[in-house]
């Protein structure tokens, strides 16, 4: 029998040898970053600090070589989950995302206020900082013509395309704050909630409806949950370092028990109890409308795809302005 490890290597073989052949967008390599990212074509707002002839050499840059860099460090440590750090940086993006609220335009992506202690040390995003230091020596690279949180932002999207996913147009022009501006913990999802309420709060607060908040939660096809950050430990699917439907699928297809154990209430797969479900996970087939779209989703991967990809875009993109901050 194969090991995790195994399996992950072998998919992620197939996936890439049988690439051209199935319904997925372009990988991000320097060749074709031009189209990867549609949205980079003029320069980005002027930053503190910064020209408008370094917003045009950063775009110059990182429309090519810096998106191939980025690429390379997915699978640059075979020791580290499945044998990639795509994953963790799709959640870093997300997490430095998911702050916003749409009725005030605070929080999101803009200001990397992640570099703080005060939202670092937030226990949403433990095991973050393995993302933010992977992505440093890129950082310090590009020196000021590359913000933290266009660094971070576009990080999620190549990790997203390079793991299989769909093409995700990416915005520059988010402005590093050089001041603690974070706001009040508690914004990003708590995954230990099982009413469907508090999901849409949650995600209604960034202005996602019901068909965004399901399309968003299948980028837990990606990754597992760790007990030293999380609480939580496990996969949600099998092939933890392929974008797939298969959340989607698993949350229908498996029977799923509330795992004995001494940690947080979470769900696992009574097949191979190798599997696992946060208890928000499980509120969207307990709810009438969000089971509509995980069965949407689970006979139909490129809509999936299409609708994850525009939901992921404006996400990371949803805070950022011109102004200083």
């Amino acid at each position: 029998m194969l090991s995790n490890r195994s399996f992950t290597l072998l998919a992620r073989t197939a996936r890439r040898l049988c690439l051209a052949q199935r319904l997925l967008r372009p990988v991000v390599v320097a060749t074709v970053s031009k189209r990867a990212f549609p949205e980079a074509a003029s320069p980005p707002p002027q930053r503190e600090g910064s020209s408008s002839s370094g917003a045009g050499k950063f775009l110059a840059l990182f429309a090519g070589a810096g998106a191939a860099e980025l690429a390379n460090l997915l699978d640059s440590n075979p020791d580290y989950d499945d044998s990639s750090y795509g994953p963790v940086l799709v959640r870093l993006a997300w997490h430095a995302s998911g702050t916003y609220a749409k009725t005030d335009n605070t929080g999101g992506s803009n200001g990397a206020t992640m570099r703080f202690p005060t939202e670092s040390k937030w226990s949403a995003n433990a095991g973050l900082q393995v993302a933010r230091d992977l992505l440093e020596p890129i950082k310090k690279k590009y020196g000021d013509v590359l913000s933290y949180s266009d660094l971070w932002s576009i990080g999620g999207v190549v990790g997203v395309q390079e793991l299989g996913g769909p093409t995700i147009k990416w915005r520059s022009g988010r402005i590093d704050t050089h001041k603690d501006r974070t706001v009040e913990d508690g914004r990003l999802p708590d995954a230990s909630r099982e009413d469907a309420q508090y999901s849409r709060d949650v995600f209604g607060r960034m202005g996602f409806n019901d068909q965004e908040l399901v399309a968003l939660l299948g980028a837990h096809a990606l990754g597992r949950c760790h007990s030293d950050r999380s609480g939580f430990e496990g996969p949600w699917t099998h092939s933890s370092t392929t974008f797939s439907n298969a959340f989607y699928t698993h949350l229908l297809d498996e029977k799923w028990d509330v795992k004995k154990w001494k940690g947080p209430k979470q769900y696992e797969d009574k097949a191979t109890k190798s599997l696992m479900m946060l208890p928000t996970d499980m509120s969207l087939t307990r709810d009438k409308e969000f089971k509509k779209w995980v069965t949407i989703y689970a006979n139909d991967e490129e809509k999936f795809f299409a609708d994850f990809a525009a939901a992921y875009a404006s996400g990371l993109a949803q805070s950022i302005t011109t102004r200083a901050v």
